[in-house]
C-alpha cells in the first residue's frame, strides 16, 4: 500500500511538471526599460533589458526580430522613427540607436526569440524623450 502510494505521488509530479513546461512560453519573459527617460538627440540609445520572470535572470541569448519605435502614446502613431541595434552594453540587455529629436513619449514595440521557446517574446515599452 505504501509503495502504491508513493508510485502515485511521483506519478502526480510528474504530471504537474510536463503540464506546468507545456504552459511555459512567452508570458515567462518581459521587456523592461533601462532608463525610462531619455534625452533628445540624433543618435539617443534605447535599451530595455529582457528577463525571465520565473528566475528573475537576464536572458542573454535571445534574437531580436522585429522593432519598431513610434510617437503612438501621443496620438502621432505615423511619427516612427528609424531603429538600428548597437552591441549589448551588458548581459541580458539590448541596445538600438535612434533619431529621437521630438519631445514626447515614444512606444518601442519588440518582439524575440529565445532559445527553446516556440513562441514568440513580445514587448511594448513607452520612454518619455526629453531637452
Amino acid at each position: 500500500m505504501i509503495l502504491r502510494s508513493a508510485v502515485a505521488a511521483a506519478a502526480v509530479v510528474a504530471t504537474m511538471n510536463l503540464t506546468g513546461n507545456a504552459f511555459a512560453g512567452a508570458d515567462d519573459y518581459v521587456f523592461e526599460p533601462v532608463k525610462s527617460e531619455i534625452k533628445s538627440s540624433n543618435v539617443a540609445t534605447v535599451a530595455v533589458r529582457l528577463v525571465h520572470k520565473p528566475t528573475g535572470k537576464p536572458v542573454t541569448d535571445a534574437a531580436i526580430v522585429q522593432t519598431r519605435l513610434d510617437m503612438s502614446p501621443d496620438g502621432m502613431a505615423d511619427m516612427a522613427t528609424a531603429i538600428v541595434p548597437l552591441p549589448s552594453p551588458e548581459a541580458g540587455v539590448y541596445a538600438f540607436k535612434a533619431p529621437l529629436t521630438m519631445t514626447g513619449r515614444w512606444l518601442l514595440t519588440i518582439s524575440a526569440k529565445v532559445q527553446g521557446e516556440p513562441e514568440t517574446v513580445l514587448g511594448k515599452l513607452t520612454f518619455t524623450v526629453t531637452r
